[in-house]
């Protein structure tokens, strides 16, 4: 009889812990004729203004800035930003190195992306395909498949949602009852003690705690050689907001992968003393 495998998820974040910098800042910006210094001050500036959220801000203004420009939407055009999209070293082979790692300990590992970027984009990168399901904001488009509205924004604490749809086993967005039904902990398809977030910065802080104060591991990741970077995300682990920081390297043998590598040891650990105490 085939030996039942741990489900475990590994979630991410996307700008600044798989890709270096914003999504948007690539070719997007580019082709509106802005700078990103400018649009991103035009983001806060007019979040300020209105009071508004900043992640609908940034996405309206995304959908103003392109009429303008006559720059088209269409749903393929974002996939196609995405193509451009740089990715931090070792990301492009981490998911079959990583899932070849949890195989030899019995473990399946489910990958998700948690972000407030653009879901269309991410779908457009090399990488898209890795992931169980990518929760991220995304537009609504018309019968032109244009876009001409948010359909769904996610801040830093609307991502906290979407670990409780990991921990369910809901993975869609918009099936709210089963999000919310009560489940016994341990009848849960993947507990919290089987995670592992992965963010880089003050907006997964949320994410962070949630997972490490249920039971499971939290990485902070920041771009190496960048000026204070290694500082911000120590002042994390001081906090107690995560349990790891590195820089976002993700080949074999980098900080990363031998945390996740030891994480992993040590869940398969546990499940197995906890059923040798039930014998």
């Amino acid at each position: 009889m085939a030996k039942r495998k741990i489900n475990f998820a590994i979630a991410y974040d996307f700008d600044g812990t798989l890709a270096p910098g914003n999504m948007q800042e690539y070719d997007f910006v580019p082709k509106i004729g802005m700078k990103s210094e400018e649009f991103w001050k035009e983001v806060s500036d007019k979040s300020k203004e209105i009071e508004g959220d900043n992640i609908l801000i940034y996405m309206g203004l995304m959908l103003d800035r392109a009429r303008a420009a006559k720059v088209s939407v269409h749903k393929r055009d974002f996939e196609d930003f995405g193509k451009k999209v740089e990715l931090f070293e070792g990301v492009e082979n981490w998911f079959d190195n990583i899932n070849d790692y949890g195989n030899e300990l019995d473990i399946r590992i489910h990958h998700y992306i948690l972000s407030s970027g653009i879901r269309e984009m991410i779908s457009g990168t090399l990488i898209a395909k890795k992931f169980k399901s990518i929760f991220a904001s995304s537009f609504w488009y018309d019968h032109n498949g244009v876009a001409h509205w948010p359909a769904l924004a996610l801040n830093y604490t609307t991502k906290t949602q979407y670990l409780f749809r990991i921990n369910k086993g809901v993975d869609n967005v918009w099936d709210h009852g089963s999000v919310n039904r009560y489940v016994e902990p341990e009848k849960r398809p993947i507990p919290f003690t089987n995670m592992i977030f992965i963010g880089d910065g003050e907006t997964d802080i949320p994410c962070f705690r949630l997972v490490k104060e249920q039971g499971g591991h939290a990485i902070a990741v920041y771009k190496p050689n960048a000026k204070g970077a290694r500082e911000k995300a120590q002042a994390l682990i001081n906090e107690g907001r995560v349990n790891f920081s590195a820089p976002a390297n993700y080949t074999i043998g980098a900080a990363v992968d031998l945390q996740v590598r030891a994480i992993l040891r040590k869940v398969a650990a546990d499940i197995q003393l906890r059923k040798l105490g039930k014998k």
